[in-house]
């Protein structure tokens, strides 16, 4: 029953939103850098953080530096893994082009994978390697929407705070408890947590079967609360060890949007007014629940070549019905198309389900989610800030049409942050489309290709639009481990993640130095349903211009085929 979708959506949108206001709390004084008294002294006395206050350029050489070398530490982790220790598999090293691909993946909260994680890495690289950085990527992202912030809050400064301070504190203080209560929790469901490489066990034709095992639950939690998505088995959250029951499943979806939601509150409580907070999780929950009952209602009707055959695809007390290729029946239509929304909602790519196996409606509406930005809830810290350069577009946009000099919270939006926030908004769309083009045109491109025709260049399309926007999920009908997949997508990483946090530092710096202006009659109200509604609009605005002609190449045309040949 379609109302079956409907109630888990509400319920989660409810637990959702009653977990993220006591942690948007909470994050609030990581943003005013309100530490605890104890916690002052525990940090004076290890002498590990610098409480000097950084401008933005300054903010983005040691953001831009600090990745940098991470993945350099990254690559040769799991070039020379065969030297390493905790390789209980004895796995060899990693290719130089996929460690180059990989690395860059990991330190963009991307995640993208083009291997098999049981079959590829050792315990240590994907404990020391991967997990790392999973906590470091989503520190990054939250470090620089804390600087926005700051500077929306704070007038005539160029303090903005200090990267070192921001990166720790995030990773120590809200991320590793987090995670470590919720590896707790996995664990107790039954996702696996050990350093033995696998388990045999006899199989029913009487041949033993290998089972891989590995520390699963730890880099599960921080998998999810950082929206990094990637696996340690190539199943992702399919597989029973990574996501072993109806529970986990609810959870996982609710710790992907935590984050990203309390920053929405902890912004309203910043900016000393919970209705711009409110405005942007209302744009956000709105567009969530829209997509989400799209592929809800794309999926439960079925399949039309299955429709052909003799398969029962009603919806009934008995069956999960509707279209069930490529999804667990333990979790079914309703659980896996949210699940699909929620994951391309933010940048998160872990799957429940094999996207290539969506209707072609279905598989639209993940990678429109991608292709709006990753606004809607996006990344931990990157989808906040994400908003947000839309909120100053539409702000912008409402000043000229009523005349008046555009401002946000008593800031005037003038030319340099304009010329910032259009960077920043166009270089994600612009790489998608480049990437795609090059990809299908090129012989280096098409070698990766295993279906042809509207169905093999949504395939296209979906890849670089999970790249350049740094979702990391994928159809997976595609080979993307070639020279030119690893190359390609890993630029396409790095610029669609560096190439917008930069911008938005340099807003964050050309709006502390700028002095609050009382509100007048004019002043255009950044809260309520008008404006709500403005910012849905500019958000579809933007991406109906930049994506409807590629998407009606794709996901449209086959589904106009599928429906008229069958």
């Amino acid at each position: 029953m379609f109302s079956s979708g409907v109630l888990l959506l509400i319920s989660y949108i409810t637990v959702l939103l009653l977990l993220a206001w006591p942690l948007g709390i909470a994050l609030t004084r990581l943003v005013d850098e309100r530490l605890p008294l104890w916690l002052v002294r525990f940090e004076s006395r290890i002498k590990i953080v610098d409480n000097s206050h950084m401008n933005w350029q300054t903010y983005a050489a040691a953001v831009l530096l600090f990745n940098i070398l991470g993945a350099v530490v990254l690559f040769f982790m799991l070039l020379f893994q065969d030297l390493l220790p905790l390789n209980p598999q004895h796995l060899p090293g990693v290719s130089p082009l996929l460690a180059m691909n990989t690395s860059i993946s990991f330190i963009t909260n991307t995640n993208w994978q083009a291997y098999s994680g049981e079959t590829t890495l050792s315990p240590l690289s994907q404990m020391l390697g991967l997990t790392v950085h999973n906590f470091l990527s989503a520190a990054n992202g939250i470090a620089v929407a804390f600087v926005l912030m700051r500077a929306l809050a704070r007038t005539g400064t160029q303090q903005l705070g200090n990267a070192w301070a921001d990166i720790w504190r995030i990773t120590v203080y809200l991320l590793l408890p987090l995670s470590l209560v919720y590896a707790l929790f996995l664990a107790q469901q039954g996702v696996v947590q050990t350093f033995a490489a696998q388990i045999d066990v006899p199989g029913l034709n009487g041949v033993a079967q290998h089972i891989p095992l590995g520390p699963v639950a730890s880099q599960e939690a921080i998998k999810m609360l950082g929206t990094n998505g990637g696996g340690y088995f190539n199943a992702n959250s399919a597989h029973p060890f990574e996501n072993p029951t109806a529970l986990t499943n609810f959870v996982q979806m609710i710790s992907i949007l935590l984050i990203p939601a309390a920053l929405c509150v902890c912004f309203g409580r910043v900016a000393g007014d919970h209705r711009l907070g409110s405005s942007l999780l209302w744009t956000m929950g709105i567009m969530l629940v829209v997509a989400a009952l799209t592929i809800m209602w794309a999926e439960s009707h079925g399949h039309p070549v299955l429709a052909q055959l003799p398969v029962d695809q009603q919806i009934s007390a008995l069956q999960n019905g509707g279209n069930m290729e490529g999804k667990e029946t333990r979790f079914g239509i309703w659980a896996s198309s949210l699940f699909a929304t929620v994951t391309t909602a933010a940048s998160c790519g872990a799957v429940n389900a094999m996207h290539d196996s969506l209707t072609p409606l279905g598989g639209m509406v993940p990678m429109i989610l991608m292709q709006l930005g990753e606004v809607v809830f996006g990344g931990v810290g990157s989808g906040w800030y994400g908003m947000m350069l839309f909120v100053f577009l539409t702000v912008f946009l409402a000043g000229l049409m009523i005349g008046r000099t555009p401002e946000y919270m008593g800031k005037k939006i003038e030319i340099y942050e304009m010329k910032m926030v259009t960077i920043a908004i166009l270089i994600p769309p612009a790489l998608v489309l480049l990437g795609t083009a090059l990809a299908l045109i090129l012989p280096q491109g098409l070698v990766s290709l295993h279906e042809s025709g509207a169905h093999g260049f949504s395939e296209m399309l979906y890849a670089f639009s999970s790249a350049a926007n740094n979702n990391g999920s994928a159809f997976a009908g595609l080979n993307a481990n070639t020279p030119f997949m690893n190359i390609t997508l890993a630029v396409m990483m790095f610029i669609g993640r560096f190439g917008v946090m930069v911008p938005v530092l340099a807003v964050a710096g050309s709006l502390a130095e700028k002095r609050h202006q009382p509100s007048s009659a004019g002043s255009l109200a950044c809260h309520g349903p008008l404006f709500v509604g403005m910012l849905i609009g500019v958000v579809l605005l933007i991406g109906a211009l930049t994506f409807i002609p590629a998407l009606a190449l794709g996901p449209v045309v086959e589904h106009l085929i599928l429906w008229q040949t069958h």
